[in-house]
């Protein structure tokens, strides 16, 4: 028996859209057009119908709201799990980009140098330490809901972390960004293998089948929280 997890990534949020950094402090929510998003996704799982036993969120605004939605669909609560939170930012939740850039990461050599132990800043965390959180709350979730099936409403980081935990990528390996859509469902099917081993099998990847054909784009300007190797220019 195995318990099948789907991701859903949020809806675009304004932090997506403005270039302010998109913790707790800075998230304003989701865009009209994130709710657009929302809604053409609620639409596909009311007429698709999933027979899903838990509906779980991050608990930062734009998941929240996009799991508003969901929970329309599915007909289940929403369970509020901090640990699916996208990576912390620390001081820097709610600076611009370029605030950031300027106090935290002036004088880089080489520009956008990758350091995985390096926080994001003074209170936040660095790769590494979001992997270890985020993978933990993924194994916490398949292993408190063993032979169900989760929604998990959260972020392209923790999409990204996924992948890491289920081919047992450390934090100083090569990042490979994957990229969720916005609403996009990646979904994964864990099992435990009769050696006590976890078994990890990606069913499907980035469906954001709902979008196909609207005239709602799916890829958001940049992401929340820029991610190693994403920080983008001020003016992006």
């Amino acid at each position: 028996m195995a318990t099948e997890l789907f991701l859903v990534r949020h809806g675009e949020a304004v932090a997506n859209v403005e270039p302010v950094i998109g913790g707790m402090r800075g998230d304003a929510g989701l865009t009209p057009r994130g709710r657009e998003q929302a809604r053409l996704l609620q639409e596909r799982l009311s007429d698709r119908p999933m027979q899903a036993d838990r509906l779980v969120a991050s608990t930062l605004p734009r998941a929240l709201q996009t799991a508003e939605y969901v929970a329309r669909a599915l007909g289940l609560p929403v369970l509020r799990d901090d640990g699916l939170h996208e990576l912390r930012p620390g001081e820097a939740d709610g600076l611009t980009v370029e605030q950031w850039r300027a106090r935290y990461r002036a004088g880089e050599e080489p520009p956008g140098t990758r350091d995985p132990y390096r926080v994001f800043s003074p209170g936040g965390e660095s790769w590494a330490t979001f992997l270890a959180r985020a993978g933990g709350a993924l194994s916490r979730l398949v292993a408190r809901h063993r032979e169900e099936t989760v929604v998990a409403v959260c972020h392209a980081g923790v999409v990204e972390a996924s992948f890491a935990l289920a081919f047992g990528l450390g934090a100083s390996g090569n990042r490979v960004d994957c990229a969720p859509l916005n609403t996009s469902l990646t979904h994964w099917r864990h099992r435990v293998t009769p050696t006590g081993e976890p078994e990890w099998t990606l069913v499907s990847f980035n469906d954001a089948d709902h979008l196909r054909g609207s005239a709602v784009p799916a890829s958001p300007p940049h992401d929340a929280v820029p991610l190693p190797g994403e920080e983008p220019a001020a003016d992006d």
